[in-house]
């Protein structure tokens, strides 16, 4: 549960990031909201000014404020928290309040916000507001525009949001470790002209990379190309939500990446395009359509889309290895390959032992597999037509008619009109009668494989 009690108190107005000290200042900073909940939690509305579409974060939450006056306030506490990428894996990570990354700040052009950052980590830290306009004193550079936030220390950052977009928040201090541990978050400010390419559903998450070792449960900070955890949101496939809209929603989806390497993100069974980057909205003149948009390191994409297609879409990362969990990437190609002599020799060794890969990687999605402690299988989850084979950075679209505004429950999985599913024919000559898929199951989404499972039945 998000906790979230009554605000108290004013805060003094400062000219740079600066630190808060004594007890009358502590007095004024507001509640630090806090959460461990892993699944994507209720937009929140605004209850004055404008009304705008709030935005849902996957797997995330949105950071509540108070006002103060004419501030807008918040508070993000730095601190380590525990993770749980998926079923079956949680990770020690730095974050905010609770999570890695941090919730998303959500505001609007023209206000005035007041940002209390607390620092509970072993070292010192800051905070870089990724994209903004700000005054340089706000920057958040530790040692070049203020001092670094010791550990115990409270600053504060205040400045004015010029203009609407999609911007990132991460640390400017330690910034390897810091970030490669988790430390970052997205904000969202939307446009005071309510008309200004308003949307029905509005998604948010930050892309992050990870090397832990099968077994482990720490990140080993100083990699730079070899990772094996390739999140949305510090969340693995088959733990990242689903994405419900509404059949005609025009949904806009934002995507902010500060991993080490591109990520080009793919969309089935649609055309959209990008709207918004890091450095202002694109005119829809310059627009064209895409079904892959390529993120890069250290920016946003923003793109906009109508969900005119009712179904159970793949949303996913493109690059093979980044939807699949943690995997050796020294494995040797063994297609082609009889190892049954072999293998009948291995056995009298290692009883148990399995060759695998003759036929290529397909059994790693059905099998019952022994894993160590804390690891997620390399292909997993389980459909309405079997083994899905994916992992990392992927997810569904799940677009369907009938669907409550603002309603992002999961509804299952989707049932296809008789005749639209792909069908076996006994043979060239002679095609099977057209078949329709299994009826969908209530709130039935993609099972994930479990080390001790039983998956036969699928």
């Amino acid at each position: 549960m998000i906790s979230r009690r009554s605000f108290l108190g004013t805060a003094a107005v400062l000219a740079s990031a600066t630190a808060v000290s004594g007890r009358v200042q502590a007095a004024s900073i507001p509640e630090a909201p806090s959460t461990k909940t892993t699944t994507m939690q209720p937009p929140i509305f605004p209850t004055s000014g404008p009304d705008y579409q709030p935005v849902v974060t996957l797997n995330g939450w949105t950071l509540p404020w108070r006002m103060n006056g004419e501030w807008k306030e918040f508070h993000l506490v730095a601190e380590p928290v525990v993770r749980e990428f998926a079923p079956g894996m949680k990770v020690n990570l730095w974050g905010y309040n609770g999570q890695a990354p941090g919730p998303t700040i959500e505001a609007v052009e023209g206000d005035k916000v007041r940002i209390f950052v607390t620092n509970k980590l072993p070292e010192h830290t800051t905070v870089h507001w990724h994209g903004m306009l700000l005054p340089n004193g706000m920057d958040g550079v530790g040692g070049v525009t203020q001092p670094h936030i010791k550990p115990g220390q409270t600053f504060v950052y205040e400045f004015e949001l010029k203009h609407s977009g999609t911007f990132m928040y991460h640390p400017h201090s330690d910034e390897m470790v810091q970030m490669a541990m988790g430390m970052m978050g997205m904000f969202v400010v939307h446009p005071r002209d309510l008309k200004f390419r308003r949307v029905d559903r509005d998604f948010v998450f930050i892309m992050s990379a990870y090397l832990v070792d099968p077994g482990t449960s720490l990140p080993k900070v100083a990699e730079m190309t070899d990772f094996n955890m390739w999140t949305w949101n510090s969340r693995v496939f088959p733990g990242i939500d689903p994405m419900p809209m509404r059949l005609g929603d025009r949904v806009r989806v934002r995507m902010g990446n500060l991993t080490m390497t591109n990520h080009p993100i793919h969309l089935h069974g649609h055309r959209c395009a990008v709207s918004c980057t890091d450095g202002g909205w694109v005119p829809e003149s310059a627009q064209w359509p895409e079904t892959t948009i390529d993120v890069p390191v250290g920016v946003i994409r923003a793109f906009d889309m109508v969900a005119d297609n009712p179904g159970d879409w793949a949303f996913h990362c493109h690059k093979t290895h980044h939807a699949m969990n943690a995997m050796g990437h020294d494995i040797k190609n063994f297609i082609g390959v009889d190892k049954r002599d072999l293998a009948r020799q291995v056995r009298k060794l290692v009883p148990d032992y399995m060759p695998m890969g003759s036929t290529g990687m397909a059994e790693m999605g059905a099998m019952e597999m022994p894993l160590p402690e804390n690891t997620l299988p390399m292909m997993t989850g389980f459909g309405q037509f079997g083994p899905i084979e994916m992992g990392g950075m992927f997810t569904l679209m799940k677009i369907r008619e009938g669907l409550a505004a603002n309603d992002y429950r999961d509804p299952g999985e989707f049932k296809h009109p008789q005749g639209t599913v792909a069908y076996e024919v006994a043979n060239s000559s002679a095609p099977s009668p057209r078949r329709s898929g299994p009826a969908a199951q209530p709130n039935a989404g993609p099972k994930a494989v479990k080390p001790g499972s039983n998956h036969k039945g699928h």
